[in-house]
């Protein structure tokens, strides 16, 4: 009696994680640890005073209106240093396009064979 191998279904191809949403990327945002954000990747800072004040900088309208990224920071991270004595905290609020621009493509990448 002979016996004729079984033939393989062939797997059906998984389809791409759809990770351009915006909701996607803000809940992988929110889990990242944010010591060291890119200014590039900053839409906004709030500095909060120890009185209570609050200092907004947008930093995309910055970077808009032609300041080159690496001054600003340099500018950024002095006048912060300057006043730290004053300072509470700060709030980083990040530019979910500028992260999907950035890493998406790495994504795609890395994704593309599964």
């Amino acid at each position: 009696m002979t016996t004729s191998p079984r033939k393989r279904k062939p797997r059906p191809k998984l389809k791409k994680i759809n990770t351009s949403s915006r909701q996607q990327w803000q809940s992988i945002i929110k889990d990242v640890d944010k010591e060291n954000v890119p200014i590039r990747l900053l839409q906004r800072l709030t500095v909060n005073l120890i009185d209570g004040t609050q200092i907004s900088i947008n930093v995309l309208d910055l970077i808009n209106e032609g300041n080159d990224p690496d001054n600003l920071e340099v500018a950024l991270n002095r006048k912060i240093d300057e006043l730290d004595q004053y300072i509470k905290d700060i709030d980083f609020y990040i530019n979910l396009d500028a992260v999907a621009e950035t890493i998406q493509p790495i994504t795609d990448q890395i994704l593309k064979d599964l």
